[in-house]
Formats: C-alpha cells, structure tokens, sequence
C-alpha cells in the first residue's frame, strides 16, 4: 500500500495557492500534504494553513531547491508528488496521471508536460521538458541527491540528470490545460525578465556542475 505525499513549494504564492490546494484536496490518492513556504512575505502561510495542510514556514528563501528538500525531509510518503503553487487550470485527473504510473511500477519518476495551455508554457517544456516541476517519484530516488538543495531554480534538472546518470525509469506524462503563471506577469516585465534570466544561470551552473 502506497502512501503519498504531495508537496508545494510556494514564494509569494497567494493568488493561486487556495485555487491548487482546493484541488489537491479532492485527489483520493494523496494521504499528505505539505506546503512550504520559502520564504513569502504576502498571506501564502495563512492560506495554505485554512485549507488544513501542514507547512513548512521558512523565514528566509532557500530556493526551490532547499525548500523541497526541506518537504522531503518531513514527509511520510513513499511516493513524492512535486506541484507548482502557481498551477492554473489543475484538474484531479492530472495528479492521477502522475501517479498511477509510479503506483503501478511502471516508472520510478513521472515528468509532466503542459499541453494546450499556453503556447509559452507549452513552447517551454515541449523545447525543455526536464525544467517542468510537476513530478511523482519514489522518494528512496530523491533521497539519494545530496545536492539538491543548493540548485535553488536547477532542482528540476538535478531530478532529471541524477534519473539518467543512475538508470532510473522515467515517463513524460502530457497534462492538457494545465499552465502556470508566468514571473514576467507576477512580477512585472522588467524585474520578471530578470528572475527569468537567473532561473536560466542557475539552470546552466547546475548542468555544469560536476560532483
């Protein structure tokens, strides 16, 4: 028997996280949720916490990659359910298509591709489906990455490089509808290019690095 856990990164996440919760909730197979806070400074930990979940209240930002680490670490779950806190379009079919394979043994990892949401979303993961965040796997996989907590926005591709480099089975599962906020539009042009071009340094050091 399978006992899962579905974890949220979330900084600043207070527009959508309710809107994630409220469909997490309704999904059969998930026994846990957490939420981890990485750091927010608007009303993310107060709206997670009416939903009922348990959270994780990091005062300071880690980074996606600390802040899942730190939900690992306090999960029960044998199978680790990744979600974006700023999902649009979430549907209870789309956990389950990201689970059932993981349950039914036929991979160790499922990797989500957004489909039919919006063409830079769908551009973006169709070009690099290794960055998509939404991801079941077997937490005795994730557990063995010592390092990812220090990939901050490069966790995505520590999950995909460490699945291939170690022959772990993996399967891309197509999420239709499914898009996310995009940093330009949570934080405005400028500073959200920005953030964009960070994430992208951040991605490149990691595929660079060498343990």
């Amino acid at each position: 028997m399978n006992y899962i856990t579905t974890i949220i990164p979330a900084y600043n996440e207070e527009k959508t996280i309710g809107d994630v919760l409220n469909v997490v909730k309704q999904a059969e197979l998930i026994n846990e949720i957490i939420v981890v806070s990485d750091g927010s400074k608007d009303s993310t930990v107060e709206i997670s916490q009416s939903y009922g979940v348990r959270v994780i209240d990091l005062k300071e930002n880690v980074g996606k990659g600390g802040a899942l680490k730190k939900g690992v670490e306090n999960s029960e779950g044998d199978i680790v359910l990744f979600l974006d806190a700023d999902l649009i379009g979430l549907r209870v079919d789309h956990i389950n298509s990201l689970l059932l394979p993981v349950i039914n043994k036929e991979c160790d990892m499922t990797i989500g591709i957004f489909s039919n949401g919006r063409f830079a979303t769908d551009l973006a993961q169709k070009v690099a489906p290794y960055l998509s965040g939404q991801r079941a796997v077997r937490k005795n996989v994730i557990k063995e990455i010592s390092n990812m907590d220090i990939t901050r926005y490069g966790v995505e591709v520590a999950l995909t490089r460490y699945a291939s480099q170690n022959h772990i089975s993996t399967k891309e599962v197509v999420l239709d509808n499914l898009t996310h906020v995009m940093k330009e539009e949570k934080l405005g042009v400028v500073k959200g290019f920005t953030e964009r071009l960070k994430m992208y340094r951040d991605i490149a050091k990691f595929i660079n690095f060498k343990s």
